[in-house]
Protein backbone atom coordinates (compact mmCIF):
# COMPACT_ATOMS: atom_id res chain seq x y z
CA UNK A 1 0.00 0.00 0.00
CA UNK A 2 2.74 2.45 0.98
CA UNK A 3 5.66 1.46 -1.25
CA UNK A 4 4.55 3.46 -4.29
CA UNK A 5 3.72 6.56 -2.23
CA UNK A 6 7.08 6.42 -0.43
CA UNK A 7 9.03 5.99 -3.69
CA UNK A 8 7.23 8.93 -5.29
CA UNK A 9 7.79 11.20 -2.31
CA UNK A 10 11.50 10.42 -2.53
CA UNK A 11 11.45 11.17 -6.27
CA UNK A 12 10.05 14.56 -5.34
CA UNK A 13 13.03 15.21 -3.01
CA UNK A 14 10.85 14.75 0.07
CA UNK A 15 12.22 12.67 2.95
CA UNK A 16 9.98 9.89 4.23
CA UNK A 17 9.97 8.06 7.56
CA UNK A 18 7.45 5.27 8.06
CA UNK A 19 5.86 4.84 11.50
CA UNK A 20 4.05 1.58 12.31
CA UNK A 21 1.60 3.39 14.57
CA UNK A 22 0.96 6.79 16.13
CA UNK A 23 2.72 5.78 19.36
CA UNK A 24 6.03 5.61 17.45
CA UNK A 25 5.82 9.14 16.06
CA UNK A 26 6.92 11.15 19.10
CA UNK A 27 10.22 9.27 19.46
CA UNK A 28 10.88 9.61 15.72
CA UNK A 29 10.34 13.36 15.95
CA UNK A 30 12.57 13.65 19.01
CA UNK A 31 15.38 12.08 16.99
CA UNK A 32 15.08 14.81 14.37
CA UNK A 33 15.39 17.71 16.81
CA UNK A 34 18.18 19.30 18.82
CA UNK A 35 17.95 21.00 22.25
CA UNK A 36 16.96 24.64 22.01
CA UNK A 37 15.73 24.38 18.43
CA UNK A 38 13.25 27.06 17.42
CA UNK A 39 10.01 25.30 16.54
CA UNK A 40 6.48 26.21 15.54
CA UNK A 41 3.45 24.42 14.18
CA UNK A 42 0.22 24.83 12.29
CA UNK A 43 -3.15 23.95 13.71
CA UNK A 44 -3.29 20.15 13.53
CA UNK A 45 -5.34 17.42 15.16
CA UNK A 46 -2.76 14.89 13.93
CA UNK A 47 0.03 16.51 15.97
CA UNK A 48 -2.08 16.27 19.12
CA UNK A 49 -3.20 12.69 18.50
CA UNK A 50 0.36 11.33 18.25
CA UNK A 51 1.89 13.35 21.10
CA UNK A 52 4.05 15.60 18.94
CA UNK A 53 2.44 18.82 20.13
CA UNK A 54 3.17 17.91 23.75
CA UNK A 55 6.78 17.11 22.85
CA UNK A 56 7.57 20.32 20.99
CA UNK A 57 5.90 22.40 23.73
CA UNK A 58 7.66 20.50 26.54
CA UNK A 59 10.23 23.20 27.29
CA UNK A 60 13.15 21.39 25.66
CA UNK A 61 12.79 23.63 22.65
CA UNK A 62 12.06 27.26 21.86
CA UNK A 63 8.42 26.93 20.80
CA UNK A 64 6.81 29.86 19.00
CA UNK A 65 3.09 29.67 19.74
CA UNK A 66 0.92 31.17 17.02
CA UNK A 67 -1.97 31.16 19.50
CA UNK A 68 -0.13 33.10 22.19
CA UNK A 69 -1.84 36.10 23.75
CA UNK A 70 -1.80 39.08 21.43
CA UNK A 71 -0.82 37.04 18.37
CA UNK A 72 -3.40 38.46 15.97
CA UNK A 73 -3.41 38.03 12.22
CA UNK A 74 -1.12 41.03 11.78
CA UNK A 75 1.31 39.98 14.49
CA UNK A 76 5.04 39.74 13.79
CA UNK A 77 4.89 36.26 15.31
CA UNK A 78 4.02 34.84 11.90
CA UNK A 79 7.17 36.38 10.43
CA UNK A 80 9.17 34.84 13.28
CA UNK A 81 7.66 31.45 12.50
CA UNK A 82 8.95 31.65 8.92
CA UNK A 83 12.48 31.87 10.33
CA UNK A 84 12.26 28.87 12.69
CA UNK A 85 14.40 25.72 12.58
CA UNK A 86 11.48 23.30 12.38
CA UNK A 87 7.86 23.75 11.37
CA UNK A 88 5.38 20.97 12.16
CA UNK A 89 2.02 20.36 10.52
CA UNK A 90 0.00 17.69 8.77
CA UNK A 91 -1.27 17.61 5.20
CA UNK A 92 -4.85 17.68 3.97
CA UNK A 93 -4.00 14.93 1.51
CA UNK A 94 -1.10 12.93 0.09
CA UNK A 95 -1.37 11.60 -3.45
CA UNK A 96 -0.05 8.29 -4.73
CA UNK A 97 2.23 10.41 -6.94
CA UNK A 98 3.95 11.84 -3.87
CA UNK A 99 2.25 15.24 -3.94
CA UNK A 100 1.17 17.07 -0.78
CA UNK A 101 -2.22 18.80 -1.05
CA UNK A 102 -3.06 21.65 1.32
CA UNK A 103 -5.77 24.29 1.51
CA UNK A 104 -5.74 27.22 3.95
CA UNK A 105 -7.79 30.20 4.98
CA UNK A 106 -5.29 32.49 6.72
CA UNK A 107 -2.48 30.73 4.83
CA UNK A 108 0.28 30.85 7.44
CA UNK A 109 0.62 27.06 7.11
CA UNK A 110 0.96 26.84 3.34
CA UNK A 111 3.35 29.79 3.46
CA UNK A 112 5.61 27.90 5.87
CA UNK A 113 5.37 24.69 3.86
CA UNK A 114 6.54 26.40 0.69
CA UNK A 115 9.07 28.90 2.07
CA UNK A 116 10.82 29.99 5.25
CA UNK A 117 11.46 27.42 7.99
CA UNK A 118 14.69 25.47 7.58
CA UNK A 119 12.88 22.14 7.97
CA UNK A 120 9.22 21.19 7.60
CA UNK A 121 8.00 17.98 9.26
CA UNK A 122 4.58 16.72 8.24
CA UNK A 123 2.77 13.99 10.19
CA UNK A 124 0.46 12.21 7.76
CA UNK A 125 -1.91 9.37 8.61
CA UNK A 126 -2.89 6.67 6.12
CA UNK A 127 -6.38 8.16 5.87
CA UNK A 128 -4.91 11.14 3.98
CA UNK A 129 -3.68 9.06 1.00
CA UNK A 130 -5.63 9.69 -2.22
CA UNK A 131 -5.21 8.74 -5.87
CA UNK A 132 -4.39 12.16 -7.28
CA UNK A 133 -4.58 15.92 -6.72
CA UNK A 134 -8.21 16.12 -7.86
CA UNK A 135 -9.17 13.54 -5.23
CA UNK A 136 -7.07 15.44 -2.70
CA UNK A 137 -9.01 18.65 -3.18
CA UNK A 138 -12.28 16.71 -3.09
CA UNK A 139 -11.15 15.22 0.20
CA UNK A 140 -10.82 18.75 1.58
CA UNK A 141 -14.37 19.57 0.46
CA UNK A 142 -15.85 16.33 1.79
CA UNK A 143 -13.87 15.74 4.98
CA UNK A 144 -11.13 18.13 6.08
CA UNK A 145 -12.84 21.51 5.74
CA UNK A 146 -16.23 20.55 7.21
CA UNK A 147 -14.68 18.82 10.24
CA UNK A 148 -12.22 21.65 10.84
CA UNK A 149 -14.94 24.30 10.72
CA UNK A 150 -16.84 22.32 13.36
CA UNK A 151 -13.66 21.99 15.46
CA UNK A 152 -13.04 25.72 15.20
CA UNK A 153 -16.72 26.58 15.84
CA UNK A 154 -17.00 28.48 12.57
CA UNK A 155 -20.38 29.28 11.06
CA UNK A 156 -20.02 28.09 7.46
CA UNK A 157 -22.27 26.16 5.08
CA UNK A 158 -19.97 23.12 5.27
CA UNK A 159 -20.16 23.03 9.07
CA UNK A 160 -23.93 22.53 8.70
CA UNK A 161 -24.06 20.39 5.56
CA UNK A 162 -21.08 18.17 6.39
CA UNK A 163 -19.56 18.91 2.99
CA UNK A 164 -18.69 21.88 0.77
CA UNK A 165 -21.70 23.67 -0.67
CA UNK A 166 -20.14 23.31 -4.14
CA UNK A 167 -20.90 19.58 -3.97
CA UNK A 168 -24.62 20.40 -3.97
CA UNK A 169 -24.29 21.32 -7.66
CA UNK A 170 -21.67 18.85 -8.88
CA UNK A 171 -19.76 15.77 -7.76
CA UNK A 172 -16.62 17.29 -9.27
CA UNK A 173 -16.72 21.05 -8.65
CA UNK A 174 -13.83 23.35 -9.49
CA UNK A 175 -11.02 23.43 -6.95
CA UNK A 176 -11.79 26.94 -5.71
CA UNK A 177 -15.59 26.71 -5.88
CA UNK A 178 -17.34 27.09 -2.55
CA UNK A 179 -19.15 29.49 -0.27
CA UNK A 180 -18.78 33.24 0.20
CA UNK A 181 -18.80 33.04 3.99
CA UNK A 182 -16.49 35.42 5.86
CA UNK A 183 -15.51 32.34 7.92
CA UNK A 184 -14.49 30.28 4.89
CA UNK A 185 -11.25 28.37 5.55
CA UNK A 186 -10.61 27.36 1.91
CA UNK A 187 -8.98 30.37 0.27
CA UNK A 188 -5.58 29.39 -1.09
CA UNK A 189 -4.50 26.07 -2.55
CA UNK A 190 -1.05 24.46 -2.56
CA UNK A 191 0.29 21.40 -4.37
CA UNK A 192 3.81 20.49 -3.24
CA UNK A 193 5.53 18.37 -5.87
CA UNK A 194 9.21 18.22 -6.81
CA UNK A 195 11.20 20.17 -4.22
CA UNK A 196 14.23 22.29 -5.05
CA UNK A 197 15.72 21.90 -1.56
CA UNK A 198 16.19 18.16 -1.21
CA UNK A 199 15.25 16.96 2.26
CA UNK A 200 13.80 20.24 3.53
CA UNK A 201 10.41 18.54 3.89
CA UNK A 202 10.11 15.29 5.83
CA UNK A 203 6.89 13.30 5.80
CA UNK A 204 6.34 10.91 8.69
CA UNK A 205 3.85 8.49 7.16
CA UNK A 206 1.87 6.75 9.87
CA UNK A 207 0.06 3.41 9.56
CA UNK A 208 -2.85 4.84 11.56
CA UNK A 209 -5.71 7.19 10.85
CA UNK A 210 -4.84 10.66 12.12
CA UNK A 211 -6.73 13.94 12.04
CA UNK A 212 -9.08 15.09 9.33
Amino acid sequence: MYENVIQNLKKNNINVIFAKNKEKVSSIVEGLLFPGATISSGGSVSLSECGVLDLIKSGKYNYIDRNSKGAGKTSNIFKEILDCDFYFCSSNALTENGELINVDGFCNRISAISFGPKKVVMIVGKNKIVKDAEQGFLRVKRIAAPLNTVRLCLDTPCSKLGHCISLEKSDTPGITEGCASKNRICRNYLISGMQNDSGRITVILVDDCLGY
